[in-house]
């Protein structure tokens, strides 16, 4: 018979759980959603398989890494695992609140940290591995976003040809006996490989999205004992589904009608590297934040398109015909995009006093959750 603790425990891990299907299905599938490529009920179906498959496989590193290496898996009683999980679904409320896509891995390991140096079994040697990659990660997304953004945007787009609405390039031709899929009448063969891409990657980001979610959600109870790795993650990943099922169509729609702030193409970019990291790094064990990588990628891409400089062609442009719009001495370039557009505004693009919020609450959210726990096991579960 299942314990009533144990039954609160399992109860905050489906709430982790479902609130981070809610979010992140808004993030992988919201550029599908938005341009008509996939419904919300197909999306929720990836959604759900491509994040159980994450965690099936990699996750397991990441829920090894939370539920046994910081602190000796002996410190998980279940009261301490529950207290944990309480820490993480409070730093659910608290990025709701602000409005800031506060990391649920952070305040998780920020929680576990604080029972370990209250306890004083805290592994300092794995802690700062962690530490070192949320620091590096955010730093490799950017960089790598902007050097996108800043040489390699516009012939993307130019060769790829994504507006703000794609539209589902195959239909089903049912004049036959056996239905066939074929081209939609005013689909081209670009068309389809970029509907396409969008499917894929979104699917991608489900299993980066599943491999390092799975543990914020039931790390603690693998820890203590009270669940097996492989119930755990079917535990996380159901979890999960069920919010994209339900909380997450509204996020889909949030997502897909902001496209006109974030074009297609340029979500696809976030989406691609936020999760190669997130997937590299779930594979080392480290437990790092998928929003932090992916809103890091959005500002590198950003400053990347409003810092962009003159190339030689267009230096050479401006010898001939004098006067002509051409950056010069090192001024930020507008240039055409491959549709003869041209950049918004870098006030558009980049906005430094909301990174430095951003960044600034990334910061606080797991350093609150380690105070706050340390606190929490010292006088009331410990002393």
């Amino acid at each position: 018979m299942i314990s009533p603790l144990l039954a609160v425990g399992v109860a905050v891990a489906v709430f982790v759980g479902f609130n981070i299907g809610g979010s992140s299905t808004g993030v992988a599938f919201g550029p599908a959603v938005g341009s008509a490529v996939l419904s919300k009920t197909a999306a929720a179906s990836l959604m759900a398989g491509f994040a159980l498959l994450g965690g099936w496989t990699v996750g397991r590193n990441v829920i090894n890494t939370m539920g046994g290496e910081i602190v000796p898996r002996s410190e998980f009683t279940l009261v301490a695992s529950v207290a944990v999980l309480l820490f993480v679904g409070l730093a659910l409320l608290v990025s709701n609140l602000f409005g800031v896509p506060a990391s649920t891995s952070m305040t998780a390991v920020g929680a576990i940290a604080g029972l370990g140096v209250s306890t004083g079994t805290l592994n300092e040697s794995v802690m700062l591995d962690i530490v070192v990659w949320w620091i590096l990660s955010p730093v490799i997304a950017f960089w790598v976003c902007a050097a996108v953004g800043r040489y390699l945007y516009a012939r993307l787009e130019a060769r790829l040809a994504l507006g703000s609405r794609v539209g589902t390039p195959v239909v089903l031709d049912r004049d036959g006996p056996v239905p066939r899929p074929r081209l939609a009448p005013d689909a081209t063969p670009r068309h389809a490989v970029g509907s396409g891409l969008v499917v894929v990657i979104g699917c991608y980001m489900a299993f980066s999205a599943g491999a390092s979610n799975a543990a914020n959600a039931v790390a603690p109870l693998v820890g203590s004992g009270a669940l097996t790795v492989s119930t755990g993650v079917l535990l996380a990943a159901g979890a999960i589904g069920a919010g994209a099922f339900t909380i997450a169509r509204r996020t889909l729609d949030t997502v897909g009608n902001d496209l006109t702030d974030l074009p297609i193409l340029a979500a696809l970019v976030v989406e691609v590297v936020s999760a190669s990291l997130i997937t590299f790094l779930s594979a080392l064990g480290i437990p790092a934040s998928l929003a932090v990588s992916a809103t890091m990628c959005i500002v590198g891409l950003g400053w990347g398109r409003a810092s962009r400089t003159a190339s030689a062609r267009d230096i050479a442009a401006e010898a001939v015909q004098p006067g002509a719009p051409t950056p010069a001495g090192g001024r930020r370039a507008r240039e055409a995009d491959g549709r003869g557009q041209t950049d918004p505004p870098a006030d558009d693009l980049f906005d430094p006093s909301s990174t430095a919020r951003v960044v600034s609450l990334w910061m606080l959210t797991p350093t609150l959750s380690a105070v706050a726990s340390y606190l929490c096991f010292e006088l009331l579960l410990l002393g």
